[in-house]
């Protein structure tokens, strides 16, 4: 076990209490907080956070998807350390500082020079908002001014400031601001889960692809970029779609003149296998050409390793020109804040480009994929056999099951979260779908650990659903008072709620 400082005095009730007076929680609805009291981490190490009262919960979403190699990774502590104590902080305008330079040399060289150029910012959403703007600008810039629209999928999630949320489309987070967005145009996702039958999955990848198409024929004109998550939509409910679809969209962007934004804040950093999503577009492209890239790639959450917030863009040479001058200082892209590049987070990134350039990383995650998936797939089986259960899939390290509405009950995700505490589980599903996203250590006896404590919180909450609709009968686990505590009316909509608590999670 790693060393650590003592923690912080009280348990876990007394700060869960002084948190629900003094911190406003994100994603949450704090009227729930009684019900759902914040869990009091102290501290973390590997896969596991531990509680002030003591108890082990294994992380199994690596903290809202942003934790590589467990939490108080040495090698990470290392390099922030070492950069602490030399320069903490200085502006990136008109200043420079060798973890920044070197961090977007070796990302550069993972797209082999494809996108050489990278703005730092300072969280997912801030990343979107740069590349919308860019793209915008560069059309601008070479007198496109029409070219100011943009294209996203239906169920795609980007962010939550306003430039990102005109793209998002969640409703349950836009609907509140939609007199404030900008228009955009939403296209078919390619969600493999729509497949009819007989069709397959890169069925589904042509028909949203031929839905894309009529858009750009009407308006190609009128639309900067296509932005997209590449593979998998997560906040959807980690929709997974077939690799066609990105080799698609790069062909229809490049006959209609679009940009192609790809958002792999989540599904970036080998979270899909290799590390970069829009990698799987390489297989079954035409051979002899050089490999396809989107025009702009978006990373965050993983790329520090889920130390310290950053996110950055990469772009090509072309984009890069097109802000070129000598002159016009307003030809150039005007965007900043305080503590872009900052010397910290850069160090803590070149530490996480190191591991997967020094190290058989990517190999070492096919392996634990494989035991992640063969450990759920022993436990999913009887509740796909029965019907309470359905879409089992996997790409990488994220793996994924659909509970059935009927068997899922009433705040479902409140209720997994729940049950999960009471398992050692920190589990947070997406409406009916379970999911997890476990950080980058897995051996095979900890895959079983993991698919175990799932097992259990599952067991639990479908127990409780079905005791729930029997007339005068008692859950055989936990009493219904904690697991069935909301009222009913209040379900979430679907593939919408990415947090516990209904239905604005």
């Amino acid at each position: 076990m790693s060393s650590h400082s003592s923690a912080p005095a009280g348990t876990a009730a007394d700060w869960a209490a002084r948190s629900r007076t003094a911190v406003w929680h994100p994603c949450t609805q704090m009227a729930r907080l009684d019900a759902v009291p914040p869990l009091a981490i102290v501290r973390g190490d590997g896969p596991w956070l531990y509680d002030a009262d003591g108890a082990a919960h294994f992380d199994s979403f690596s903290s809202w998807w942003v934790n590589l190699f467990g939490h108080s990774d040495a090698g990470l502590r290392a390099a922030i350390g070492a950069q602490l104590h030399t320069l903490p902080h200085t502006l990136l305008a008109g200043c420079t500082h060798a973890p920044a330079v070197e961090l977007a040399e070796a990302l550069s060289a993972r797209t082999g020079g494809a996108l050489g150029h990278v703005f730092f910012a300072s969280d997912g959403a801030s990343a979107i908002e740069i590349a919308l703007k860019m793209s915008f600008h560069a059309w601008r810039n070479r007198g496109r001014v029409a070219k100011r629209g943009f294209v996203s999928l239906r169920q795609g999630y980007h962010g939550e400031t306003l430039g990102a949320l005109h793209v998002t489309d969640v409703q349950v987070f836009r609907d509140a601001y939609d007199p404030l967005l900008l228009r955009s145009q939403a296209v078919m996702s390619p969600d493999a889960r729509q497949a009819a039958p007989g069709e397959s999955a890169a069925d589904v990848a042509q028909r949203a692809l031929d839905d894309l198409q009529a858009v750009l024929v009407r308006e190609a004109d009128a639309v900067a970029a296509v932005i997209l998550e590449p593979m998998v939509q997560c906040a959807a409910g980690m929709a997974m779609h077939d690799a066609a679809f990105l080799r698609g969209v790069r062909a229809l962007c490049d006959a209609y003149e679009v940009h192609l934004i790809a958002d792999e804040i989540a599904v970036g950093c080998g979270r899909t296998g290799p590390f970069f999503a829009f990698e799987h577009a390489h297989a079954g492209a035409q051979p002899g050409l050089p490999p396809i890239w989107p025009d702009f790639i978006c990373l965050s959450k993983g790329i520090s390793g889920g130390w310290v917030p950053l996110s950055l863009v990469l772009t090509t040479d072309d984009i890069h020109r097109a802000f070129w001058s000598p002159d016009d200082i307003a030809r150039g892209f005007l965007h900043s804040h305080s503590y872009t590049g900052n010397p910290l987070a850069c160090a803590a990134a070149r530490e996480v480009l190191r591991r997967f350039a020094d190290t058989p990383l990517l190999a070492d995650n096919a392996r634990r994929a494989g035991w992640l998936g063969a450990a759920m797939a022993e436990v999913a089986a009887p509740w796909v056999a029965d019907g309470r259960a359905a879409h089992v899939r996997q790409l990488g390290q994220i793996w994924a099951m659909d509970i059935a509405p009927a068997a899922a009950g009433e705040r479902f995700a409140e209720r997994m979260h729940l049950a999960g505490r009471r398992h050692g589980l920190l589990i947070r599903p997406i409406g009916g779908t379970v999911y997890l996203m476990p950080p980058y250590l897995l051996d095979e006896a900890l895959a079983h650990e993991l698919a175990g404590r799932v097992q259990a919180t599952v067991q639990d909450v479908l127990a409780a659903t079905a005791a729930a609709r029997v007339p005068g009968a008692a859950a055989a686990s936990p009493p219904a008072s904690d697991v069935l505590a909301a009222p009913r009316g209040a379900a979430s909509p679907d593939h919408a709620d990415r947090t516990p608590e209904p239905p604005v999670a």
